[in-house]
């Protein structure tokens, strides 16, 4: 009975609600995002024992295919995923960093996961579809060596659903940079 998340997109908004409502109707799952998302896509992410978010996730699939985007299923999420999406995480200091962007959120999330669970390396951020006509990013540090082994690990992950943009590794970030990203 491990944990698992799930990502939903839809093309409309109208869509997504009534998706948002199956998944939670089907199965015993917390809902802990449900919005609107550039550009006017719906996004649903959700939480719970695998078998119930399975349930949950193909259900609005089934009933809302027409407008299914893209989505994924992942059971035992590294445990710094989610208060990346919230900007939570507690990281000390910037030593190398490593950005990645997909053309969506689901995409992003599982570059993320993959990422984490490559090297060891600490997520900062997990930007999700806000604000970005519909694209995401993540933003995680660590010593170089490893920044890069996640960054590349996540490129694959990213590029197999074919929703990869771009990447960068910065070695030695500048200070009046940090700032911003902490």
């Amino acid at each position: 009975m491990k944990k698992a998340i799930a990502i939903i997109e839809f093309t409309t908004v109208s869509t997504g609600i009534k998706a948002a409502d199956a998944m939670a109707k089907t199965a015993d799952i917390e809902i802990i995002e449900s919005q609107a998302v550039c550009p006017g896509k719906y996004m649903i992410l959700i939480a719970g024992i695998l078998s119930a978010v399975t349930a949950a996730v193909e259900a609005a699939k089934t009933a809302h295919g027409e407008r299914y985007i893209s989505g994924f299923i992942l059971g035992n999420p590294h445990e710094n995923l989610l208060p990346a999406f919230y900007g939570t995480t507690c990281v000390e200091g910037l030593r190398a960093l490593g950005v990645l962007e997909t053309y969506d959120a689901a995409s992003v999330v599982m570059a993320a996961d993959s990422a984490v669970k490559t090297a060891i390396v600490e997520l900062i951020e997990v930007r999700l579809a806000k604000g970005m006509c519909g694209k995401s990013f993540v933003t995680l540090t660590g010593e170089i060596s490893a920044v890069q082994a996640a960054i590349d690990r996540a490129k694959v992950v990213a590029s197999e659903a074919g929703m990869f943009l771009d990447c960068a590794v910065i070695a030695n970030p500048d200070a009046k940079l940090a700032k911003f990203l902490l």
